[in-house]
């Protein structure tokens, strides 16, 4: 933020030291998953990042940026000695310190989850100047908290319709796949959230995800995928040869897992008539299962529709619940309109009409990766602390206006006892409790953590 520019000049005369934190105030979800520190940090702050040039063109631009055709430019708001300062005295590196929680961690909202302090009394002003940057932690920890919450859903859903074995088989792992890469502002925003997703599941087409998880956490293949059509390479045979469409599918891919649209033009013919007749045999032979995906229709009518067509064609049998599952050859994936609220809609619906919940994969992408804000968990940071001519102060906002805004006060410790976590506040913490851990300091990842560890901690609860 510009405005963050002007900073230097607005704290306590005498101010050495200050300290903030990041917190989840509160939101839809009681438990987060904290998750994509790491990646800021790297892409961002690890290593020289400030040089003469990149001052140069700073105070140039904000000589435009904050100049006014009457009042002019006041020449102190650009904090060139600040940042020289750092070039010179410390090469680059930015003199700061951040003690988090392990990412993956999963602990109640309204704990402090990462703070973040100067270590040259000079630079004061630096800690809240990044403040910017490390807030975008709030998307990959809300994609992968809301993912997580979704995760939990599915597996309460498997297990109440007899699908256990799936759950301790690690299938449910590729019953919520991504397609959000198209549905996102950036190509950062689906790589970190796509990676937040990729902590809970292991289905993903969002390349960008993929290649950050493994740049940045040491990942080398977090997530899989399958052959799958689109409506493009189906509709290019035209409407009379659909089934020619289907058939060649069938046939590029004899084995495994593929995945075919199928509402091109009539859903239900191509349930009854195209894979249930015609190409039956083919599916019924094939080494491997085929996944039908509808993509249109009204929730959650039309899932329980195509189910009943393929039961009409291919059978079912039932589950230690009385729950009908179709044949291990044939299964559906249900891409359209899903969001968390929308999926737990179907399973519901799915089990009361007598279905078992393996029958069934999502696909989601807008909603996965773009249907939540920092707000969706009350995502804040707020100074809490600072040093003042030698002297600590604790600091606090408390807005009379809105008390769920009031902030932290004092330094924080996040402590755990008897699986419980509590913050706390002003300086009163057990240092020995504490599960903040120092994770940078001056320019250097202190931890480097593993995807693996992550996706670890986060099955915690489970």
């Amino acid at each position: 933020d510009s405005y963050k520019v002007t900073h230097h000049l607005q704290y306590p005369p005498g101010t050495e030291k200050v300290y903030s934190y990041f917190e989840c105030r509160g939101g839809r979800f009681p438990e987060v998953c904290f998750f994509g520190l790491q990646y800021f940090l790297k892409k961002y702050m690890v290593g020289p990042v400030v040089s003469t040039a990149k001052i140069d063109a700073a105070e140039q631009y904000f000589k435009a940026h904050f100049s006014h055709p009457v009042w002019g430019l006041n020449e102190r708001l650009f904090n060139r000695a600040g940042w020289e300062h750092i070039l010179q005295a410390h090469g680059g590196l930015l003199p700061i310190v951040v003690k988090s929680v392990p990412e993956g961690t999963v602990l109640p909202y309204k704990n402090v989850l990462f703070t973040l302090e100067n270590t040259d009394p000079q630079c004061f002003w630096l800690t809240n100047y990044l403040e910017t940057l490390l807030v975008e932690v709030w998307y990959p920890t809300t994609v992968c908290t809301q993912s997580r919450e979704q995760k939990k859903i599915i597996t309460r859903y498997l297990k109440e319709t007899g699908c256990s074995d799936v759950v301790e088989g690690g299938l449910h792992l590729f019953k919520l796949h991504d397609f959000g890469f198209r549905g996102v502002s950036s190509v950062e925003s689906a790589a970190t959230g796509g990676a937040g997703h990729l902590v809970n599941f292991l289905g993903s087409d969002t390349m960008a995800a993929l290649m950050l998880a493994r740049k940045y956490y040491g990942e080398d293949c977090a997530g899989f995928s399958i052959p799958a059509s689109e409506h493009s390479t189906m509709t290019s045979w035209g409407r009379e040869k659909e089934v020619d469409a289907m058939r060649n599918m069938l046939q590029q891919y004899p084995t495994g897992i593929v995945a075919c649209v199928s509402d091109s033009y009539d859903i239900f013919n191509a349930c009854e008539n195209y894979w249930g007749t015609e190409l039956r045999p083919l599916i019924e032979q094939r080494n491997g299962f085929l996944v039908v995906r509808p993509d249109s229709g009204e929730l959650p009518g039309i899932v329980l529709q195509v189910l009943e067509k393929l039961e009409g064609k291919f059978g079912s049998e039932k589950t230690s619940t009385g729950h009908k599952l179709l044949p291990k050859c044939i299964r559906v994936i249900q891409g359209d309109g899903i969001d968390i609220d929308s999926l737990e809609m179907i399973l519901g619906a799915m089990k009361e009409a007598g279905w078992a919940a393996d029958n069934l994969a999502f696909g989601s992408g807008g909603a996965l990766l773009q249907k939540l804000h920092r707000d969706t968990q009350k995502c804040a940071f707020k100074c809490s602390h600072a040093l003042v001519n030698g002297v600590g102060v604790d600091v606090v906002k408390d807005p009379i206006t809105d008390p769920g805004k009031k902030s932290k006060k004092g330094r924080l410790t996040l402590e755990l006892k008897d699986g419980t976590w509590t913050t706390v506040t002003e300086g009163k913490g057990d240092p020995s409790l504490d599960q903040l851990i120092e994770v940078y300091r001056d320019g250097k990842l202190l931890v480097n953590e593993k995807f693996s560890q992550i996706r670890d901690r986060s099955h915690v609860g489970l």
